[in-house]
């Protein structure tokens, strides 16, 4: 467990930035009166997690590489604080949907039938916590594992 110290500490850390965004979204109004700007302005927090990531790798490569970092010990990390990320998915979701923005899943569904973007059926079957919380960890993963793959090939400085 002390060889992923580091990954831990960024997995809250990027936990803890997802739900200041929650936060951040729902002063916006995003959650309420402008819900129909939600579903563009939420992919912003992917720079969010990128430069958490960044941070993140940095701190490995500075501290527990001790400034030489190959582009497998990033990725090893990175998938680690991916995983992390994804097994505290779940109590970020919930923290968000029913302490933050308790209003959010009944607004946008409002939003989406109103629209016709859906019928009221499939909208309550995709905008619920039980179904977030399944994005969320899938969403994790894969995006975890893809950006450990970039951030890893930019911050390497040694040969494998």
């Amino acid at each position: 467990m002390n060889k992923f110290k580091t990954e831990i500490k960024w997995g809250f850390i990027f936990s803890g930035c997802a739900l200041l965004w929650a936060l951040f979204e729902k002063q916006m109004g995003w959650h309420s009166e402008l819900i129909n700007k939600q579903l563009m302005y939420t992919n912003l927090f992917a720079l969010v997690a990128i430069v958490v990531f960044v941070l993140a790798l940095l701190d490995k490569k500075k501290n527990d590489f001790k400034g030489e970092m190959t582009w497998k010990q990033g990725f090893i990390s990175g998938i680690v604080l991916s995983a992390v990320v994804a097994l505290l998915s779940p109590a970020t979701q919930y923290i968000t949907q029913v302490y933050i923005s308790p209003e959010y899943f009944s607004n946008i569904v409002a939003y989406i039938v109103e629209a016709g973007r859906m019928k009221e059926d499939k909208a309550l079957e995709f905008f619920n916590l039980n179904n977030y919380i399944r994005q969320g960890i899938f969403t994790a993963l894969s995006m975890g594992v893809v950006t450990a793959a970039i951030v890893s090939f930019a911050l390497k400085n040694k040969k494998q």
